[in-house]
């Protein structure tokens, strides 16, 4: 399942705001201690990747290599990578947390994703949209063999981050989503699994996106601006837009959440406190825990999740981002060395 290792690799790099990633040569990277290099298989085109390549992120490194939705083969391994699982050749998953502290409040009392002094992949340390990654082994994930390395990308940040959220939403009845791509795609059937009700929010007139939440289980469609025929228990927003969550909020039923998954989202305008009264909650999602990974990785073996994924070579990464940007596809973009 190896290579040979060349003395250099292609790379899709991040030189400023609002300008294309560039293609560069680099040499290919040699794993320190802790490290794996990992040949990587398929690389997941996230909405953060566009909020990094867009600015709306405005610390991502220069020249880091967006992508953290990785699927990777053991290339080499630098001095005390464990577990012994990750031999060379194994297949493991880099998610968007790279590193954390370790000893901060957050970090001892299981809340990792809150560390102060975490680093992120394709943020601060570069990622997936290139030949080769190094990667901290103590932050990779086991994948489910029953996936093909396209397929599984999309679950290490679609599907983990929507996982962390329909756990925060409580244990919602009539659930809500959204933006109906990569995340709410994935979470829908979970959500169906578990004997939710789901109701898909699409941009108006996204007929194929519509199709798919119907395909997948959802029990009811319409535009971000429409009124379901039942108050929610909670809803997810995935759309980066603020106005959203009072929409969300306003078919709550009492005691209902919304939660706001994205990294980032314009400005929630003003709205009356009665329309958060009754106490409904709204909440933000933070990144991710290794927990999360495992749980639902573990839970992906279990129940075989559909990810429609759209495959696009490496060199056409920002033509993957202008289609996301645009919504051009319904389910997730896959970037493929």
């Amino acid at each position: 399942m190896t290579t040979a290792i060349g003395p250099t690799m292609r790379a899709m790099a991040f030189e400023a705001p609002g300008r294309p990633l560039r293609e560069l040569r680099r040499p290919i990277p040699q794993p320190t201690d802790g490290q794996l290099l990992l040949r990587v298989a398929a690389c997941g085109v996230c909405r953060t990747d566009l909020h990094v390549v867009d600015g709306e992120l405005p610390d991502a490194r220069p020249g880091v290599v967006p992508g953290h939705e990785i699927v990777g083969y053991v290339v080499e391994k630098g001095p005390g990578a464990g577990p012994d699982s990750w031999r060379v050749g194994a297949r493991v998953g880099v998610p968007w947390l790279a590193a954390t502290c370790g000893a901060c409040r957050y970090c001892l009392e299981g809340r990792e994703n809150l560390c102060g002094q975490a680093r992120f992949t394709g943020h601060d340390v570069d990622g997936g949209y290139a030949d080769y990654v190094l990667a901290d082994a103590r932050f990779c994930l086991p994948l489910p063999p029953c996936y093909d390395d396209a397929a599984v990308a999309p679950l290490l940040c679609a599907g983990l981050i929507g996982y962390r959220s329909l756990r925060l939403a409580g244990d919602p009845r009539r659930l809500g989503l959204y933006g109906f791509g990569a995340a709410a795609h994935i979470v829908a059937q979970v959500a169906r699994a578990e004997g939710r009700e789901v109701y898909a929010f699409t941009r108006d007139g996204d007929l194929a996106a519509q199709r798919l939440a119907l395909e997948l289980g959802a029990c009811w469609t319409g535009s971000s601006d429409a009124a379901p025929p039942e108050l929610l228990d909670a809803a997810i927003i995935f759309a980066p837009v603020g106005p959203l969550v009072l929409r969300a909020l306003t078919r709550l039923a009492r005691g209902g959440s919304v939660v706001c998954a994205g990294i980032h989202m314009s400005d929630i305008p003003a709205f009356p406190y009665r329309e958060l009264w009754g106490e409904r909650l709204i909440r933000s999602v933070a990144n991710l825990t290794r927990r999360d990974g495992h749980e639902f990785m573990a839970l992906a073996t279990r129940m075989r999740i559909l990810t429609q994924v759209h495959e696009y070579p490496l060199a056409a990464a920002n033509e993957a981002l202008a289609h996301l940007r645009a919504g051009a596809f319904a389910g997730a973009a896959v970037l493929r060395p």
